[in-house]
């Protein structure tokens, strides 16, 4: 007599995907392309800025600083915001008061009211970008979906660095430097309305309140950086200004360190950095931020001073490094990481991406765009998309539902740091070379970007290091113990929660795989 098959027992209509998921992933890609897209956009209208609104040559930077100073600085407690109040409902509040931030710098009637809207809106996009990555990973559940749905984000994400420089030079060039900011209410809005079909936040929040002596700390350290590096470029590394601010950051994040291992409920868990792939991952994101910032100034610099292209045209010269990317992290990276997993993408990625800083300083005066700038921008853009993919996922991989807010500002705090630093300290040794360099003014402007790119270079190339010892070994895809254990709990008990699936592997279990 043969013994009965027992029937599965079929999983829960509520733990099953959301069909929705891939409409929700249009919805947030096109919020990450609006914050990135405003981050560079307002470059190239500088200058007509400044006329319009009589601003002085010291304050004009401020445009750029005050976006870029709230951002960085308040990315941890947007975090965990995003975690306590429900990443949705933040991503919304994000999207509304970006839209009318953005609406109020663009009709700003004098420099201070531009300067504050900008700051405003700096604050808004902290919470948009905490709660979108939260949104990916809790959204989506299934591995290999995730590997393709963090692709995309990040590709629209780059894509907004880049055309916004083409945007901005066409805006500013047809229709005048407000819509520059005005583009976004229609974008933040579009987005707005498109919340509405997204799946509801299932996530677990977390107990206990804020810790607001650490987002004291923590947000202070991160908001004295990033203002020190940025005025670094007008005020020297030596000026008291900018040491103090540098000091001051450090001691604080010091300080900020020091307490999230004594809160009862840290701003930041110290158990998140106690995984060796995170930490790795957020020394890449940070070196890979530096290096694209830099070759955007570069690039901005090479193609209108010593090429003589126009600001439309430079835009133009950027799209190879979106298409590149884009093509490189959704046809490629979602490929390969299953196979050799985050180690070998993340040290490969970076080390392309650092030769293809290395291509960048042996142009000459004489170099020509398809012949000597092209490639080297093809080598970086594919390392750049190699090795994004394996960051994104590490940073947010085994992370508990309710700390994906906080997880994903980490990766963007290590991103804003790494570029504001990369960018000043190319700013600054670029101008020091050129001005030391005896010849024709085409000649020095080369040379002074050439030397200046070896910063990004040596940032990039510590970083592939960094990697290769941090991040671990052992065979791609395999899931650990404890995640094996937890699925076949799933499907064997219906009355199981997903909100309650524990995401956390322990120190003695790492999971191979992209998982969050």
């Amino acid at each position: 007599m043969h013994a009965a098959v027992p029937t599965p027992t079929p999983v829960p209509q509520s733990q099953l995907p959301d069909s929705r998921r891939w409409w929700a992933l249009c919805v947030i890609g096109l919020a990450q392309l609006m914050i990135l897209l405003d981050s560079t956009i307002v470059n190239v209208a500088l200058p007509s800025m400044q006329t319009q609104l009589g601003m002085a040559d010291g304050d004009r930077p401020w445009v750029v600083t005050s976006y870029t100073v709230a951002f960085g600085g308040l990315l941890l407690l947007a975090g965990r915001i995003a975690d306590h109040a429900g990443h949705k409902r933040v991503f919304v509040a994000g999207l509304l008061g970006f839209a009318v931030a953005s609406a109020a710098a663009g009709v700003a009637p004098t420099a201070q009211v531009l300067f504050s809207a900008r700051a405003v809106q700096g604050a808004f996009a902290a919470l948009l970008a905490a709660s979108a990555l939260a949104l990916v990973a809790t959204t989506f559940t299934d591995p290999r979906e995730r590997r393709k749905a963090v692709a995309v984000f990040g590709a629209l994400g780059g894509a907004g660095g880049s055309l916004g420089v083409v945007l901005g030079g066409l805006l500013t060039q047809w229709a005048g430097w407000r819509w520059c900011l005005l583009v976004n209410v229609p974008i933040a809005l579009l987005a707005l309305a498109g919340s509405i079909w997204t799946p509801r936040d299932r996530a677990r929040r977390p107990s206990g309140r804020v810790d607001v002596a650490g987002a004291v700390l923590g947000c202070g350290g991160l908001t004295s950086v990033v203002y020190g590096c940025s005025r670094a470029e007008a005020l020297g590394w030596t000026s008291p200004y900018v040491l103090g601010a540098l000091v001051g950051g450090m001691a604080l994040l010091v300080a900020f360190a020091w307490w999230q291992t004594r809160a009862a409920t840290p701003l930041l868990p110290p158990r998140l950095l106690r995984d060796r792939r995170r930490v790795a991952a957020l020394l890449a994101g940070g070196a890979l931020m530096m290096g694209q910032l830099c070759v955007a100034l570069f690039l901005t610099y090479y193609l209108q001073t010593v090429l003589s292209w126009s600001a439309v045209a430079s835009g133009l010269g950027f799209l190879p490094i979106s298409i590149v990317t884009t093509t490189t992290a959704t046809q490629l990276g979602t490929r390969l990481l299953p196979r050799f997993g985050p180690r070998v993408m993340m040290t490969a990625g970076l080390s392309l991406a650092a030769c293809g800083l290395f291509q960048f300083t042996l142009l000459t005066p004489e170099s020509s765009y398809a012949a000597n700038v092209l490639p080297a921008l093809v080598t970086f853009s594919v390392g750049n998309g190699a090795s994004f993919l394996a960051i994104m996922t590490s940073a947010t991989a085994n992370v508990p539902a309710h700390d994906s807010g906080i997880a994903s500002a980490s990766v963007n705090s290590a991103q804003q740091v790494g570029g504001s630093i990369g960018s000043a300290a190319f700013n600054t040794v670029a101008a020091s070379a050129a001005a030391a360099f005896h010849g024709g003014t085409r000649a020095a402007a080369v040379h002074g970007f050439t030397t200046a790119i070896r910063v990004p270079l040596a940032a990039l190339a510590l970083a592939a290091l960094a990697t290769a010892v941090l991040a671990g070994a052992g065979a791609p895809g395999r899931t650990s113990p404890a995640i094996r254990t937890n699925r076949r709990s799933l499907h064997t008990s219906p009355n199981t929660s997903p909100a309650r699936e524990p995401h956390h592997v322990s120190a003695g279990t790492r999971s191979q795989g992209p998982t969050a």
